[in-house]
């Protein structure tokens, strides 16, 4: 299939029920390394949202929400794609206070999303906030929570490997910081993606700044929904998957919008008319905390601790039959 890559005699490293175990191990050690690194508080969250509270992620703004109408309330309901805007007004509604956090499992349904090595229908991710400071709007504490966030990671695959010998994953613990138009003066004859893999390949761990902006070149390295991210002030964290060798993308972040980045780039992205929403209206007004945060892919960081070869490895989804029978030929097991 299109897109699907096989690495040369993959064998997985760990049988089904190892790996279900180590899932768990994963999960658990993870989530409780970031919360403790960042002082985040587990918290509930919801499913789906209604379509006038304007608070779902529009992600790129072309991915199609999964939607509903329902019996007894009137209006749509969406299923989230991501928790973005909805941790932000639940950080002013439960009163936490700057250095305080919140952490949450969200689960999504992406139905544009095109299925391969890295790619599912269904999205699961530790969706996490923080409130700060005016004066921690920059660059030097985005790269701290960036450090710190990588550390849980090394830490979470440390115990991983000391449960399940097989495993043997090395991530570096020096991380190279680069923005995008950086990157593009680097490689201006590559693609964004051909950028990525070229970058992390050398460097291994790598955050990737400032993405949403047009380039020198006219382009943007990648979309960014203009209501969440300031696009000055936001990232990727980048590993490099020895398994199928490329840049594997666990981290889209970054600190949150105010006022003023707010109304620039819905302007930017002509759709200042969601500054009618009750969000957005928090935002402009400063009723909403300023903060930072993002969403830490739950499937990826098992793919890549467990070194396996396919999302559909550590997680259960549709694939294709074609996708299902190409992979079983190649050493890989769907869930």
């Amino acid at each position: 299939m299109k897109n699907l890559v096989f690495p040369a005699d993959y064998v997985p490293r760990l049988s089904l029920r190892e790996t279900q175990r180590a899932i768990k191990l994963t999960k658990d050690t993870f989530q409780n390394a970031l919360a403790a690194a960042l002082n985040l508080d587990r918290i509930t969250a919801p499913l789906m949202v209604t379509k006038a509270s304007g608070i779902n992620d529009d992600l790129n703004g072309v991915e199609r929400k999964v939607h509903f109408t329902m019996t007894q309330l009137e209006g749509v309901a969406e299923v989230v794609q991501s928790l973005a805007k909805w941790k932000r007004m639940a950080l002013y509604r439960y009163g936490y206070q700057p250095g305080e956090g919140i952490y949450t499992d969200m689960n999504a349904i992406r139905r544009d999303d095109d299925c391969d090595n890295l790619h599912s229908l269904f999205v699961d991710q530790w969706d996490w906030e923080k409130v700060i400071t005016p004066e921690q709007r920059t660059v030097s504490y985005l790269k701290d929570v960036v450090t710190k966030i990588v550390g849980a990671l090394i830490q979470t695959n440390d115990t991983v490997k000391a449960a399940f010998p097989a495993l043997d994953l090395e991530i570096c613990p020096d991380i190279t910081f680069i923005t995008t138009q950086e990157l593009e003066d680097l490689y201006p004859d590559l693609t964004p993606k051909e950028r990525e893999n070229a970058i992390v390949k050398e460097k291994k761990t790598v955050f990737l700044m400032q993405i949403g902006e047009k380039l020198k070149s006219g382009v943007k390295h990648d979309g960014r929904a203009p209501d969440y991210d300031d696009w000055s002030l936001n990232g990727d964290i980048l590993i490099w998957d020895p398994v199928l060798a490329c840049a594997l993308e666990i981290s889209s972040m970054g600190i949150r919008v105010d006022a003023k980045s707010l109304h620039s780039q819905l302007e930017k992205a002509g759709a200042l008319e969601r500054e009618q929403f009750p969000y957005h209206k928090g935002i402009l007004d400063g009723t909403l905390p300023l903060t930072v945060g993002g969403g830490l892919g739950q499937s990826r960081i098992c793919m890549l601790l467990l070194q396996k070869a396919h999302i559909g490895e550590v997680q259960v989804s549709l694939w294709p039959d074609d996708m299902r029978e190409q992979c079983a030929e190649h050493g890989i097991v769907l869930l």
